[in-house]
């Protein structure tokens, strides 16, 4: 078996060592920092302790495939919960939803709260979102990435019609819905993948379905406990993790194939095969050589960058009673939020009133004693850019805009300001520090655009034995799409001829 080398412990990294280590590889993964998870990230600060990233686990089966694949169970390593209760949203008029995690249960919650027909009306849309799911999820989620793949996929005109690529997710949910709040709903939906509604494809209606059919879930104690089970099990599998270990350059042989990695202290590691967990930008940027970046990096300037993510880390006394696990504040003006993450209308800014989403979860295990609470607080932002956007950097423009976020959670009927016993930042500058990823973007390309798909990098490279995984390739962001990325990863290099 071959000698390989992974670059990068975040989610992706990780699930393809642990399916390359089970199927008999030599597997060490170089982190550049000290601990693992990339941007499945955990802050502990006071006894309270944070999930930096993903707050949401959406298609478990995905998590406990990974596992099974590898020789263990996940309940060995996690404890998953699911939510009685998937969100509670509150709307511009003051209408509140609380969404139970049941999808039989949706539509009456949608009729009591919001009058009778909204539930058809989702229930309408939910069905041709799962006509959607079951066209694409194999040759789009579960494949490689190739126009032959993707297009032979959709095999009919029956598909096509169904998938309909020449629209819009927003304009897809129109065709349905009539209340503009169960339109509101839907368009929340897109920033999944870092993408506007207005321009990201109808396809996009299968992630409401798989959220909804697969239910909503948390993992105690945090979810970076994810990303800690994940190491243990590499490593009880002889799998080799060093830490502080910074790649600046990915080496290959006289014939132009990938034979190691150089570190940044001049050192090379040699190896037969390298899988890049590295935002793909920086692949192809900084790692390969500029004549084989030359098609991917075209490919990259041509997609929009998804937007990143302004947090605050909330640590609470006394905290308001009965809350819900997960809670989204819709914006007043949602186009106006999508206009100014996205630079719409004038340069990308810090959006004004912007929809808040925070998770509130009722876990012993991360916070110091009782009536006390670790609130993770998320705002849609423009990615960190000083010369051509917004510069996150800028003296006092954190606090300020922390400031005012709270203030918008105290107008929308959640004001905790009195009972805020510490206040961490975490802005688009600090994400790219922290993750090596361009701005922040949390998703690397967002999915404006109907090529957006075929922009974003293909697991394989243009260098024979270098492979990418995670949020920035195929098929993208989140945990089940990155850990499906390294499925595909991992049955690429098995169905390829032995260096």
């Amino acid at each position: 078996m071959s000698r390989v080398i992974v670059i990068g412990a975040g989610v992706g990294g990780l699930a393809t060592a642990m399916r390359l280590q089970a199927a008999g590889h030599d597997v060490t993964v170089l982190e550049q920092f000290d601990t693992v998870g990339g941007k499945l990230g955990v802050i502990e600060h006071d006894g309270f302790v944070f999930d930096t990233g993903p707050s949401l686990v959406t298609m478990p089966h995905v998590l406990t495939e990974l596992f099974d694949d590898t020789g263990a169970p996940v309940d060995q390593f996690l404890q998953l919960d699911r939510l009685p209760v998937a969100a509670r949203y509150r709307f511009p008029d003051g209408t509140v939803l609380d969404l139970p995690d049941t999808l039989d249960d949706i539509p009456a919650a949608l009729d009591t709260a919001l009058g009778p027909g909204s539930g058809d009306q989702w229930s309408s849309f939910l069905g041709r979102a799962q006509a959607i799911w079951d066209v694409t999820h194999g040759p789009f989620l579960e494949s490689p990435m190739s126009v032959r793949t993707m297009i032979g996929g959709i095999a009919t005109p029956s598909d096509v019609r169904t998938v309909a690529p020449w629209k819009t997710l927003r304009g897809l949910g129109s065709e349905y819905l009539d209340d503009s709040r169960l339109a509101m709903l839907l368009d929340r939906y897109a920033t999944y993948t870092g993408s506007d509604p207005r321009r990201a494809p109808a396809a996009l209606a299968s992630v409401p379905w798989a959220e909804q059919a697969w239910g909503s879930w948390y993992v105690r104690g945090g979810l970076g406990r994810i990303a800690t089970a994940m190491r243990d099990r590499l490593l009880t599998m002889g799998g080799r993790i060093e830490f502080g270990v910074e790649v600046s350059r990915i080496s290959t042989d006289e014939h132009g194939r990938a034979d190691g990695v150089v570190l940044a202290d001049g050192n090379r590691r040699p190896a037969d095969l390298v899988v890049a967990n590295a935002d793909a930008r920086q692949v192809f940027d900084r790692l390969v050589p500029r004549r084989s970046a030359r098609i991917p990096s075209a490919l990259l300037r041509r997609s929009t960058p998804s937007l990143s993510g302004f947090v605050l880390l909330l640590a609470l006394d006394n905290p308001p009673a009965d809350q819900a696990h997960h809670h989204v504040l819709f914006a007043e003006d949602y186009d106006e939020e999508f206009d100014a993450v996205f630079g719409f209308n004038g340069p990308p800014r810090p959006v004004a009133r912007p929809t808040v989403y925070i998770s509130a979860p009722d876990d012993p295990e991360i916070v110091p004693g009782p009536d006390t609470a670790a609130w993770f607080v998320l705002v849609n932002a423009p990615r960190h850019d000083p010369e051509h956007g917004v510069d996150w950097d800028a003296a006092g423009l954190a606090d300020k805009y922390a400031d005012r976020i709270m203030q918008v959670m105290a107008d929308r009927g959640l004001d905790v300001r009195d009972q805020v016993r510490h206040r961490l930042l975490v802005t688009p500058a600090d994400l790219e520090r922290r993750t090596m990823t361009p701005g922040g973007s949390i998703y690397g390309s967002s999915s404006n655009g109907p090529r957006a798909a075929f922009l974003r990098p293909k697991n394989t490279s243009p260098i024979p034995g270098l492979y990418l995984v995670g949020g920035s390739s195929h098929p993208g962001g989140g945990l089940p799409l990155v850990m499906m990325s390294a499925k595909i990863v991992a049955d690429l290099i098995a169905r390829s001829p032995s260096p």
